[in-house]
């Protein structure tokens, strides 16, 4: 009984815990990047960014960003905010993460195909549209993870 009242007690307190890091991932994006929090469910964070259409949060592990602009060329505010998405979730220099964003976003304009590159501790997949999933229309997304739990890949 007291094994059965131990592994419970674990259980409960597991999602708990989860909801109590993704509080403090979610508060570090609204401080690092200037969005405003739209909603939350459970793991899931949206936000309202000036320089983005969509820009939400994902706190299942590993946690990832993404953000979508609806331009098929967005202004370098977009590439600024994705910088600072970066540093918050990564801890990843802003500025190397903004310049690996428009990097990714121009080399998959030419190859019409989704990049990936790293800088310091942020994975980035940057690609345009058009899109047939959600976002769907022709968008440029870029999604940030965390590189020390996924394979570390350069841009190419």
């Amino acid at each position: 009984m007291l094994r059965f009242l131990m592994i419970a007690g674990l259980l409960a307190a597991t999602p708990a815990a989860a909801a109590d890091a993704c509080d403090v991932l979610t508060a570090k994006v609204i401080r690092v990047t200037g969005a405003s929090l739209a909603g939350r469910t459970g793991e899931y964070a949206v936000f309202r960014a000036q320089d983005a259409e969509r820009m939400s949060l994902d706190c299942r592990s590993p946690a990832r960003i993404t953000l979508a602009s609806l331009d098929r060329e967005p202004d370098k505010a977009y590439f600024a905010l994705v910088g600072l998405a970066a540093r918050a979730l990564t801890g990843a220099d802003a500025e190397r993460a903004e310049v690996l964003a428009l990097n990714l976003h121009q080399d998959s304009l030419l190859a019409d195909a989704p990049r990936r590159g790293a800088t310091g501790r942020a994975l980035m997949l940057c690609e345009t549209g058009p899109r047939q999933d959600a976002p769907a229309g022709d968008l440029t997304v870029c999604r940030i993870a965390p590189a020390a739990l996924s394979r570390r890949r350069h841009a190419g």
